[in-house]
């Protein structure tokens, strides 16, 4: 299945697309970071990356994670 990822530098956020459910979480949450008006529709720039593990920790369906950039 099909994955994006989006680098801060720090932090990569990998997003599944197919896990999706749409509920909006991280848009209400960090909306400088996740604007789905937008491309890229994730901006991790725009945020702490600890702000950024917080969020990604609430994605009710796991279609969002996280991978530390140096783990690479």
């Amino acid at each position: 299945m099909e994955s994006k990822e989006y680098h801060n530098g720090e932090i990569t956020i990998v997003w599944k697309a197919h896990k999706c459910i749409h509920s909006g979480v991280c848009v209400k949450t960090l909306p400088q970071v996740y604007n789905p008006e937008e491309r890229p529709w994730i901006k991790p720039e725009n945020a702490a990356s600890a702000d950024i593990i917080k969020q990604v920790s609430n994605c009710p369906s796991g279609a969002l994670s996280i991978k530390q950039d140096n783990d690479q």
